[in-house]
């Protein structure tokens, strides 16, 4: 029979849905297109109220376009529902995060009893991790190192739905490294729920996950969404001794506002952001520094929102994902008195895009000149390939070819096009 998959939200669920593979294929499953599988699985994120509709809608659409198939619904959305059977009628089998690794034996006792079955358990502290399986990309692997958040942000179902932080053991995470570059992979992305909360309560921290994975000789390691209160000065450290850690850091950010913080239960304010971000470019000459801002929280005034931008303007970050905050049931904040109406969140979700995006030109218009590294991963539309540097910038070499994927080449770039740098190999 065949197996397959749609996942909704991070890197942290396809790296799940990955591993969910990784079980089917040793029970002798193969996969194929979810449109035309004998089994689909559908992994979903429920970090907002719009996910929860989106993984409604789409278990609706693949009951309909491959009707005979047995319909598996898991991820997020199943550990925080109450209601699981009227809320997702289409799915034939319901299983939790930690069941869903025995899919190949409710399969079978779904065929034994050919009706809906449903088995979620909770998280638990003791949890293991499944070994790497299918890569991000044919070039780029992603390992997940870490599940779990302890933080309980006012807006945020996430820690509800994963549980309390946990981590990979560090003879692990060096394992598996070694079998991503045994298998020819150049880069490593190590992702979680909570990244930077890697190690909590144990005696090791992220930096020295990295330095672990780094032991395997891989060319490049490369870091998932971090919280910018976490990262230690130990941390940093390791990280600035890892010949191959790329110089780019996703740190969450939401707002730039305090007042605003506060009310969505962050751990720092802009005054500690900055500062970190300042040591960081320190420490990381040509650096990204990336982020995700959330606009439209409940309470925020024109005053705020303007303060916000503001700082993200003063940051000048290379990159910035914007988005309106939407309620998520279950959480204070949805809530929260001071909801604000579709149309003025879309209206600043609207300016902030505009400024990120003039922010991100500024940043690519510094690479020009420069002759960065860039690991080969796919043909460029217009001719060439395409890749990355080290900071994370899009760059296309004009004169590489497609039997240079997966290769590290230097690339002098000498000019912007769009979203993404433009050069040629050097020779």
């Amino acid at each position: 029979m065949t197996v397959g998959f749609y996942t909704l939200g991070c890197k942290v669920n396809q790296a799940d849905s990955n591993a969910i593979a990784a079980h089917m294929s040793a029970s002798g499953y193969t996969t194929a297109p979810p449109e035309t599988a004998d089994i689909v699985v559908l992994n979903s994120c429920t970090v907002t109220a719009e996910s929860d509709r989106k993984t409604r809608q789409t278990l609706r659409r693949f009951r309909k376009v491959n009707q005979e198939c047995i319909l598996v619904l898991t991820g997020c959305a199943v550990q925080v529902c109450d209601d699981l059977a009227q809320q997702y009628p289409e799915a034939d089998l319901i299983l939790g995060q930690r069941d869903v690794r025995d899919l190949a034996r409710y399969i079978n006792e779904f065929f034994l009893r050919r009706q809906p079955l449903m088995h979620v358990s909770a998280h638990q502290r003791d949890e293991s991790f499944d070994a790497p399986a299918q890569a991000l990309t044919s070039t780029r692997a992603t390992l997940k190192i870490q599940d779990g958040c302890d933080h309980f942000c006012s807006y945020c179902i996430v820690p509800h739905a994963r549980g309390s932080v946990r981590s990979k053991p560090l003879d692990d995470v060096r394992r598996d490294a070694q079998t991503l570059v045994g298998q020819g992979f150049q880069e490593i992305v190590l992702v979680g729920i909570n990244l930077a909360a890697y190690g909590k309560g144990q005696d090791y921290d992220l930096g020295n996950a990295v330095l672990a994975a780094a032991e395997s000789g891989v060319s490049r390691i490369r870091l998932g969404s971090l919280e910018p209160d976490l990262l230690s000065e130990s941390v940093l450290g390791a990280l600035s001794c890892a010949k191959a850690f790329c110089p780019h850091f996703h740190l969450s950010l939401q707002s730039g506002c305090d007042s605003a913080l506060k009310r969505m239960g962050r751990r720092y304010d802009a005054i500690y952001y900055a500062n970190l971000v300042s040591r960081l470019r320190e420490s990381f000459p040509n650096s990204s520094i990336t982020t995700d801002i959330m606009v439209g929280f409940p309470g925020e005034t024109e005053q705020e929102h303007a303060q916000s931008l503001a700082f993200v303007e003063e940051i000048s970050f290379s990159n910035v994902h914007v988005f309106p905050f939407s309620p998520r049931p279950g959480t204070p904040a949805a809530s929260f008195a001071g909801q604000i109406v579709k149309a003025e969140k879309q209206r600043r979700a609207q300016q902030a895009v505009s400024l990120t995006k003039s922010l991100n030109r500024a940043f690519l218009a510094t690479q020009i000149g420069q002759t960065h590294e860039v690991l080969l991963e796919q043909p460029a539309k217009n001719g060439g390939m395409q890749g990355y540097t080290r900071n994370y910038t899009p760059v296309v070499a004009l004169n590489a070819t497609p039997a240079q994927r997966n290769l590290l080449v230097q690339i002098a770039v000498s000019h912007v096009d769009g979203e993404q740098c433009v050069g040629l190999v050097a020779h």
